[in-house]
């Protein structure tokens, strides 16, 4: 009876390691993403040295042959306290290193190897009570089921509730309990009961200090990030929204990348709204693609004729916020209120698929195209989905990120654009705390050259704009490029940017970006 209940066990713990194993690979892609950057090659980078240890792992094991039981219960505490600690050992080093990639590396392989090395342990321990074959795929089948479930733990309730801070510590809890089941079911077959037991209360008490101790140590790394007081952070299921106070002024920032600055944050939303709203013919129906935090939506509001705005933001959190957060109402003036507006969290191309309306503004108010996962909405066939929802007397602008900083992906936007059968014109600001920054204007409208498009935009009035930057004169500056900023001849050997090229990406990443 009591093999049969040892079998039982064991299964139950490689389920469960299983389980904490694969949400501790989650959660190191995800804070690599988060404190270094570039989600894909993070994610590739971790997962892959994980599976690369557990190889080695699994090798070592052939070296231990005795007390099975005991070095499995020993393998589960330093599983326990590895994964708890991740994070904490990320952020709290954070601050006094600039290789936070390689400890998270060698974090991930550490916690691969142990896994690989538990294992072949557990198929070893109960080849006494199984043959061979139930043995080994019984054994495997519980890791794997683990993983499924672990995935769906950490994308449908960890990440979204307990965040960063919290999940790795119930990670080490599920190993710690598998660890303690087993000590205390099976007590009389362990060897080494001092051993295995002192090992029992040294990580029972380090788990509890860690989640006393673990919200302070992440908060002083989250601190260490930023330059000013962080007041709110939050980490939802697509991004981690981070503001920060400097005296009087204000930074939002997500995953890491700053989108405005109370400073000097008209520089931006003013030149991204009005030569759109101004150039289209008309304003009744606006279509905001991101622009979750309401700025864009305040300039939009400052004009007549606005009858309905559609706001398609993918995360609920951020217009949840904008909503809610006493500063950033103050800020955005109270627009996301407006009852002319309507918001949908969806992702962009997959709202635009879906919807038949007809806009006479569409503003693109997207984060820059760092990660390949952006890439669908800077491609071709998106441009030309949006040209079936644009009004023929209506205009487009969208972000293009910095003609200096990127400017092979600035001119690579355009190009796409303007493939996508836009009259498409470049035009550029200078933003003290972002540097120079890049947009878009297109439309449809029939005999609007790129030239007629900036003569036209230097005839209209842009002086009765209630504004604190744009007037007449600023939009005579922004339409101007200097020497080398728009080349002709690069612009003609870029590739234009499509799904199954996304050469943007590229273009992007081998930019001056690439010094910062």
């Amino acid at each position: 009876m009591i093999n049969r209940r040892v079998s039982l066990v064991l299964k139950i713990a490689i389920f469960a390691t299983g389980c904490a194993g694969i949400v501790a690979e989650f959660v190191l892609s995800t804070l690599a993403t988060y404190l270094v950057g570039n989600a894909v090659f993070q994610w590739t980078m971790v997962m892959s040295l994980m599976l690369f240890a557990m190889g080695l792992g699994s090798r070592l094991s052939k070296s231990f042959s005795k007390d099975l039981l005991d070095l499995f219960i020993i393998i589960e505490f330093c599983l326990s306290i590895l994964c708890a600690s991740s994070a904490v050992i990320a952020y709290g080093l954070f601050g006094y290193t600039s290789y936070t990639d390689l400890i998270i590396y060698i974090t991930a392989m550490t916690i691969g190897g142990l896994i690989g090395f538990e294992i072949p342990v557990v198929t070893r321990l109960n080849e006494a009570y199984e043959e061979l074959r139930y043995n080994i795929a019984e054994v495997m089948e519980k890791d794997y089921y683990g993983s499924l479930l672990g995935g769906l733990f950490f994308a449908f309730f960890a990440l979204p509730y307990l965040g960063l801070t919290y999940t790795p510590i119930i990670l080490g809890t599920i190993n710690f309990a598998v660890a303690s089941v087993l000590l205390f079911f099976f007590f009389k077959l362990v060897k080494r009961k001092k051993l295995v037991t002192a090992a029992f209360a040294c990580t029972a008490i380090y788990l509890t200090g860690l989640a006393v101790l673990a919200n302070p140590i992440i908060m002083f790394g989250e601190q260490k990030q930023y330059m000013d007081k962080v007041i709110y952070a939050e980490q939802t299921p697509y991004q981690k929204i981070v503001m920060t106070r400097f005296k009087d002024y204000y930074w939002l920032y997500i995953n890491g990348q700053e989108q405005f600055a109370t400073f000097d944050e008209e520089r931006y939303h003013e030149p991204l709204v009005h030569p759109a709203m101004m150039l289209s013919n008309t304003k009744d129906k606006v279509l905001i693609l991101g622009g979750g935090d309401g700025l864009a939506l305040r300039e939009i509001f400052k004009h007549d004729g606005v009858e309905s705005v559609t706001m398609v933001d993918l995360d609920p959190a951020m217009t949840r916020l904008a909503v809610k957060h006493p500063i950033l109402l103050d800020i955005n003036e109270g627009s996301m209120l407006d009852k002319r507006l309507k918001v949908v969290n969806q992702d962009a191309a997959a709202f635009l698929k879906e919807d038949n309306t007809l806009y006479s503004v569409i503003i693109i108010d997207l984060p820059d195209p760092d990660t390949i996962d952006l890439m669908h909405l800077y491609s071709l066939s998106f441009y030309r989905l949006l040209a079936r929802h644009l009004k023929e007397d209506g205009a487009m602008v969208t972000q293009a990120t910095s003609p200096y900083f990127s400017q092979k992906a600035f001119l690579c936007i355009l190009k796409t654009i303007r493939e996508a059968g836009f009259n498409a014109i470049p035009y550029h600001n200078q933003i003290p705390t972002m540097g120079e920054w890049g947009w878009v204007l297109a439309t449809k409208q029939n005999g609007l050259t790129q030239d007629k498009i900036k003569k036209r935009l230097m005839s209209l009035n842009f002086n009765n704009i209630p504004s604190k930057f744009i007037n007449n004169d600023a939009v005579v500056s922004i339409l101007h490029f200097g020497k080398g900023s728009i080349s002709p001849q690069i612009l003609k050997e870029l590739s234009v940017n499509t799904k199954l090229n996304p050469v943007l990406h590229k273009y992007y990443r081998t930019g001056a970006w690439a010094m910062y």
